[in-house]
């Protein structure tokens, strides 16, 4: 390191000795919110020099154009873009994404060490740099059953590997506020490796976030207004303001941002579809989208690119300065942001030939679904004639729930689905273990028409879910997601009209990334026969079975009441 830093130091003195020097560019300085001219000199990856740099071994004119840092994410899951991660590399890169902070909790759910280690083997050598932060909270909760259980034990190894850079989404907040042993060792042994812990602080009163704060967790990306985002600034809690598929949260945080305290906000996404994001990228989105509504351009920028890095502790991240990494952007539009030019770690992207060889799956990840029989009895739901039922209230735009109790219809004592209403059942079916679990429940606002769709993708222990209107279409749909070892299925009339297979652990593709796009847009054309609102049914249903998100929700064990952290019966008590 030393020997590195003196060659810097040299070449910083010597300008002919840079590698590539980006001249007459506007630099966008996000430590003062400003743009000034000057030239950029990289050397080995790194920016030695901002200034007057007239020569080096390669000069690209940047004339007329914005010089502004790589974006980075501050918080996603690359499983739930459906692809691995060089593959979610290839896809992301063009937007000019040039670092990730991940959670791999979806495939540590399904397969533990193995699927973590699969995940930090394929992220190796990519154009993006997919850094990792170990899930916190393997299972989610004691209320499902998952595949897998990582303990401080487990994880403590993983903090001396290069990629990791803290601890993930502390979603289990009732072992925060009660001061569990196994969680506050997670953190403990986090913080004492100079490492950052993230917050998942959904619906949590100012009293519990009092606790977040003391317990070490300085940052969350579950506010949802901007009330909720200024309750964790005043509380020393960083806001990763997410905008993703099935949570949008961006436009109502917004009103809460200004100069004097952008630096406490950044973006990130949490989880997006494939096809979205491929054609849109993720913060970089973010960041146009805010700056369309009226968001300064340069707060924007600097919100997509430094805070994050200082947020998760990237001290050599995230701007236009010497001993900076040269992730660096040319674009000629500070409202737009689309790059013409990306620089990673001083090498030029030539975005039409990204990609590496991907690393081989591992054959226990590969045959993840493990699961009892389901038979049409264990569908039903037992209603008395008259009797409300507690019902899965869907939020358009959002992963909250509401709870529901309203009559529905009952015929010779079971639930039956009622299209016009939009009252439709739902299943968990344990896959991990063949236990034969099974939660059964109904939801309201999914807007399923005809037939069933099934998951494996069903956050955060990925059973197997199935909402439908009809019990033999649903159990059409769980033998086909059986049969495949994982994926998304659409099914009518007793047909299979799509399918994605996930092969890997249920939830992520082997396969490119544009193929998996002509999947999911198949799947989609599909959905239009069967659903009223189609795009992101699939994404909504895998965020019904997340008992750690408000209010009501399903699991293999049955219905979750969130707000009261309990398990509930369908029928209202009389």
């Amino acid at each position: 390191m030393t020997e590195a830093r003196k060659t810097l130091i040299h070449a910083a003195q010597h300008p002919e000795e840079a590698d590539v020097v980006i001249q007459n560019g506007m630099i966008v300085d996000v430590f003062s919110l400003e743009t000034y001219v000057a030239d950029v000199a990289v050397k080995d990856g790194m920016i030695i020099g901002v200034g007057a740099y007239p020569e080096g071994k390669t000069v690209v004119d940047a004339t007329g154009k914005y010089v502004l840092p790589g974006f980075i994410d501050g918080h996603i899951h690359i499983e739930s873009t459906m692809v691995t991660p060089s593959e979610f590399s290839r896809a992301l890169i063009k937007h000019g994404v040039t670092t990730v902070v991940t959670d791999p909790h979806e495939i540590a759910n399904v397969a533990g060490k193995t699927g973590m280690d699969y995940m930090l083997e394929d992220a190796e050598g990519t154009d993006i740099d997919i850094l990792m932060k170990l899930p916190s909270c393997v299972p989610a909760t004691p209320f499902e059953q998952n595949g897998a259980t990582l303990t401080a034990a487990d994880l403590r190894p993983y903090l001396r590997h290069d990629k990791v850079i803290g601890l993930a989404e502390v979603m289990d907040f009732p072992s925060v506020l009660n001061a569990d042993d196994g969680m506050l060792a997670k953190i403990q042994m986090t913080t004492e490796a100079g490492l950052t812990v993230d917050g998942h602080a959904a619906g949590l009163p100012d009293t519990a976030l009092n606790v977040y704060s003391l317990a070490g967790i300085r940052n969350d990306h579950e506010a949802v207004t901007a009330q909720e985002a200024e309750a964790r600034v005043r509380r020393g809690i960083h806001v990763l303001v997410r905008e993703g598929s099935a949570a949008k949260d961006l436009l109502a945080i917004l009103p809460a941002i200004h100069e004097r305290n952008s630096t406490r906000f950044s973006f990130c996404t949490d989880d997006k579809h494939l096809d979205e994001l491929a054609a849109e990228g993720t913060v970089n989105y973010a960041a146009s989208l805010a700056i369309e509504n009226g968001l300064d351009p340069l707060i924007a920028i600097q919100m997509a690119t430094l805070n994050n890095a200082v947020c998760h502790g990237l001290q050599s991240k995230g701007a236009v300065a010497p001993g900076y990494e040269a992730d660096l952007l040319l674009v000629d539009n500070l409202r737009l942001l689309q790059p013409e030019m990306i620089m990673k770690s001083g090498r030029i992207i030539d975005v039409s030939h990204t990609g590496r060889e991907r690393a081989i799956v591992p054959e226990s990840v590969k045959s993840s679904i493990n699961m009892a029989q389901v038979t049409k009895e264990s569908l039903q739901i037992p209603l008395k004639e008259g009797q409300k039922a507690m019902m899965i209230g869907v939020v358009p735009g959002r992963i909250i729930t509401n709870k529901i109790a309203a009559d529905v219809t009952v015929e010779n004592g079971f639930f039956v689905p009622d299209v016009e209403r939009d009252q439709l059942k739902m299943v968990v079916c344990e896959r991990h273990h063949a236990t034969g679990s099974i939660g059964v429940g109904i939801v309201n606002g999914l807007g399923l028409k005809r037939g069933a769709i099934a998951s494996t993708v069903a956050h955060d222990s990925h059973n197997l879910v199935v909402a439908g209107t009809n019990d033999e279409d649903m159990l059409t749909a769980i033998e086909a997601a059986q049969a495949m070892q994982g994926g998304l299925v659409i099914v009518a009339d007793g047909r299979i009209l799509a399918s994605v297979p996930l092969r890997v652990g249920g939830i992520m593709s082997e396969k490119p990334y544009e193929d998996v796009i002509d999947e999911l847009h198949h799947l989609h054309e599909q959905l239009a026969f069967v659903a009223e609102e189609s795009h992101n049914i699939f994404m909504i249903l895998s965020f019904l079975c997340l008992p750690v998100i408000p209010s009501l929700k399903l699991t293999d064990k049955g219905l979750f009441d969130v707000d009261s952290f309990r398990h509930i019966e369908v029928g209202v008590p009389e």
